[in-house]
Parts: structure tokens; C-alpha cells; sequence
């Protein structure tokens, strides 16, 4: 049975509400639990990264159907620069999202940064490694990459998915300088799951990341914290991306494939 274009966008509107919203109400409803119990926020959120792991890295090894979607992802003799894009893509993410972060810092401050700062230098440097360094990078690419864009693919297309998951990705960190830092990111992390569908690559670049934002000092890119760095680096990033996308999805629906009841072919 056939659904009208208006049924059908109305359907997949629903479905990006509803998947990061439960996804997400359940992980924060776990993560209060984790702080109860352990008392520090740090800890707690480390702990809880590794619980995401277990539960969804479960999943995936049990129950693959549950997350796969089409169309299968293409060769490597089909991309073969795919890896020096992401390369270059995770520099411009990199630059572009502390160039724009620290430009909302000046321009405006950030009440929420200065606050998980504190929280961190209250917790000590090995518990804020362990966090940064292992459980956040394993842990919200299993939750984000991982649970949520998968389940998206079974409804929309790429890019929709890859917005909606970036954007709930960026709005987790709960303050506008870490949302405009992560965002980028977050957009570069989707298209690699989405070309490789397995989730090391993804934390590798996340580790990456997180590692880089500590050992950059902010002074090395002070620079930056302009509206035309900000700008130049955001539109060199967008390009650079766009490329990776038709590395991506070139040759292959923009959809994922639906079968009866608007199910995942790759079921």
C-alpha cells in the first residue's frame, strides 16, 4: 500500500520528533539515576558512557536488523579519496566549530560554558580524561551515530537525518559555545557513519577531536573569534562537506529504500 507525498512527510516529521526525543529522554532519565547514585557529575556521565556502549553495542551484535537500513554502502574502489576528504573535512570542522564558538564567547559569553568548566576543574584531571578521552567518544557515538541516525535512515533521507542528529548532538551539550563547536562535527561524524556503518571511524575522529580542543591553547586561536573567520571557515567546511556528501550518496537513493509499511528494505 502506497502513502501520499503529504502522508508520507508528515510520517517522517513524526519519526525525527519521536526517535531523538525518546532516545534522548532515556538517556537523560539514566544519566540522573548515574549522578544519584555516584554523587559526582563527572563520574557519572563516564559511567554512564560506558553503560550506552554496553546497551546499544548490545543491540547492534544482537539484533543488527533492528538499525540497518539501505541502500548498502558503496566499495572502497568506489571512493577512493573518501579518506583524505574526512581528513581535510575534520580540520575545517575543527577550525570552523572553535572559530564560531569563540566568537559567541566574546560577542556574548556563556553562562552554561563557564559552569561545565568549573565542573570539570572540580573533578580532576584524571576523571575529566577518562570522560573526554574514552567514555564520550565511545559513548555518544554509540548513542548518536550509533542508535539515533541509524534509526532515522529507516524513515529519511541522509541529510535530513544527518541535521537532525547534529543538531540534537549540539543541544545535549546543553550551552551555545559547546553546541557551535560540536555541530560541525557532528555533521562530518553522520556522513562517515553513513559511507562506513561501523562506528570506530567515528570515534576515532570524535577521540581526535576532543584531543585537539585540549591541547589547542584558546590563545592559538584567538584569531579566530571574529564574524569573518567564523563566516569564512563555516562556508570552507560547508564545501568541503558537500563533497564528502556526493562521495557519499552519489549513485544511491537519497531515501532509504521502504518496503511494506514503509520498513527498511535492509530488514
Amino acid at each position: 500500500m502506497t502513502t501520499s507525498p503529504t502522508t508520507s512527510g508528515l510520517l517522517g516529521i513524526g519519526w525525527c520528533t519521536l526517535v531523538p526525543f525518546v532516545v534522548v529522554a532515556v538517556y537523560l532519565a539514566i544519566g540522573t539515576g548515574a549522578v544519584l547514585l555516584i554523587g559526582e557529575p563527572i563520574a557519572a556521565t563516564a559511567v554512564l558512557g560506558v553503560l550506552v556502549v554496553v546497551l546499544v553495542g548490545g543491540v547492534r551484535i544482537l539484533q543488527p536488523q533492528w538499525l540497518a537500513h539501505a541502500p548498502v554502502p558503496r566499495t572502497r574502489a568506489q571512493t577512493p579519496h573518501f579518506g583524505r576528504t574526512v581528513l581535510g573535512c575534520a580540520v575545517l570542522a575543527f577550525l570552523a566549530g572553535q572559530a564560531l564558538a569563540l566568537w559567541i564567547y566574546v560577542t556574548a559569553g556563556s553562562a552554561g560554558f563557564e559552569e561545565s568548566n568549573q565542573t570539570r576543574r572540580a573533578a580532576g584531571a584524571l576523571a575529566v580524561f577518562l570522560l573526554t578521552m574514552v567514555a564520550a567518544p565511545a559513548g555518544e557515538e554509540a548513542l548518536f551515530r550509533g542508535l539515533i541516525y541509524p534509526l532515522l535512515r529507516r524513515r529519511v533521507g541522509i541529510v535530513v537525518s544527518t541535521i537532525v542528529t547534529a543538531v540534537v548532538f549540539g543541544l545535549l551539550h546543553g550551552n551555545a559555545v559547546q553546541f557551535a563547536s560540536s555541530l560541525p562535527l557532528a555533521v562530518l561524524l553522520a556522513l562517515v557513519y553513513e559511507r562506513m556503518r561501523v562506528l570506530w571511524p567515528c570515534v576515532l575522529l570524535h577521540l581526535g577531536f576532543n584531543l585537539a580542543a585540549a591541547l589547542v591553547p584558546a590563545q592559538a586561536l584567538g584569531g579566530l573569534a571574529n564574524p569573518v573567520s567564523a563566516a569564512f571557515l563555516c562556508i570552507a567546511f560547508a564545501i568541503s562537506t558537500w563533497m564528502l556528501y556526493q562521495q557519499v550518496a552519489d549513485g544511491t537513493a537519497p531515501n532509504a529504500v521502504r518496503g511494506e509499511r514503509g520498513n527498511s528494505a535492509a530488514q
